[in-house]
């Protein structure tokens, strides 16, 4: 468990961390003003501090008794475990994954060849270098299948591919983000995911588009998407909530973050990717799934900062 606390100064001068220069900034600064707000509700010592640079400054300056990070995605981001080695080597403490979990997670290709090993669930891939022989790659995976960029989140960059002839416009579009791309079956059936919370996996959450599909505008834009929690009952709730925690513990994960699935029509699960920052905004799904076991928003901010008073070395699950 993570160190409980009940008095706000012990956190001492807490630095929200939101904003930056990825591609997912905009998404990131509502979910920090939200996670900042909560804090001060809870009486704690909190800041915004928009990007890294900032930090920098913040940091010198020993502005900082520890950092709440709600950046999210790479290349100035804070989910690719840089910002994470930042703050060891400055001995600053701060909440989510560390610098291996991060970096591992953030990309989609090493995370896969991790729960492949473990032989956990997950769809069959192709990692696209640039200049890759797209047609070799689409006849390994078939049609239909997905193109996206292996290091952005947010459904950004990611093209459903269902003809051949559409592959060069999927490839421009994942080749737009820094990084190589990869591609991926298609699972269709239903898209699900599972926030984690300490050691804990939290009830699991069915997503039901109005769209065919869960992109961008359906998880930031859109009002009539729909969210079932828990998205399933019985055995098959367990199974995927077991599966969801021990995938975010595969990579090194720790703290706090969301496994996203699939679970297609015969009702198998497969694991997509980890998130080690999930978005806190008034559309996202982990406050989603900690309403339904009893834990408010800004209970849900305070316990997330907790997770900041990393466990003793040795500790074990």
């Amino acid at each position: 468990m993570s160190k409980r606390i009940t008095d706000p100064r012990d956190f001492g001068r807490v630095v929200v961390l939101m904003g930056g220069t990825s591609s997912e900034r905009e998404v990131s600064l509502d979910s920090g003003r939200n996670c900042l707000e909560a804090l001060l509700r809870r009486g704690v010592d909190a800041h915004a501090v928009d990007g890294v640079p900032a930090l920098v400054k913040e940091l010198v300056a020993q502005r900082v008794d520890r950092v709440f990070n709600v950046l999210h995605g790479q290349a100035g981001g804070g989910e690719d475990g840089v910002l994470q080695g930042l703050l060891e080597a400055f001995g600053a403490p701060y909440t989510g994954s560390n610098v291996l979990g991060s970096a591992l997670s953030m990309d989609k290709v090493r995370t896969k060849q991790i729960w492949r090993a473990l032989d956990l669930p997950t769809p069959r891939y192709v990692h696209l270098p640039r200049g890759a022989d797209l047609t070799a790659a689409a006849g390994v995976i078939g049609l239909p299948l997905i193109v996206k960029p292996v290091s952005e989140g947010s459904s950004v960059g990611v093209t459903r591919v269902f003809k051949e002839s559409d592959l060069p416009r999927a490839i421009d579009a994942a080749a737009k983000h820094p990084g190589d791309a990869m591609m991926e079956e298609l699972i269709e059936g239903e898209e699900y995911t599972v926030a984690i919370l300490g050691r804990e996996a939290l009830p699991t959450i069915r997503i039901v588009p109005a769209g065919a599909y869960y992109d961008y505008h359906a998880k930031y834009v859109a009002e009539d998407t729909q969210y079932i929690c828990p998205g399933l009952q019985g055995a098959a709730e367990q199974e995927m909530r077991a599966l969801a925690l021990a995938a975010f513990r595969a990579v090194g994960c720790s703290g706090w973050g969301r496994v996203d699935l699939m679970r297609d029509r015969a009702e198998r699960n497969f694991l997509l990717e980890v998130n080690t920052a999930p978005g806190m905004t008034s559309h996202s799904l982990v406050p989603k799934a900690a309403r339904a076991v009893g834990l408010d928003f800004d209970e849900l901010v305070w316990r997330v900062l907790e997770t900041s008073f990393r466990d003793p070395p040795g500790a074990t699950a």
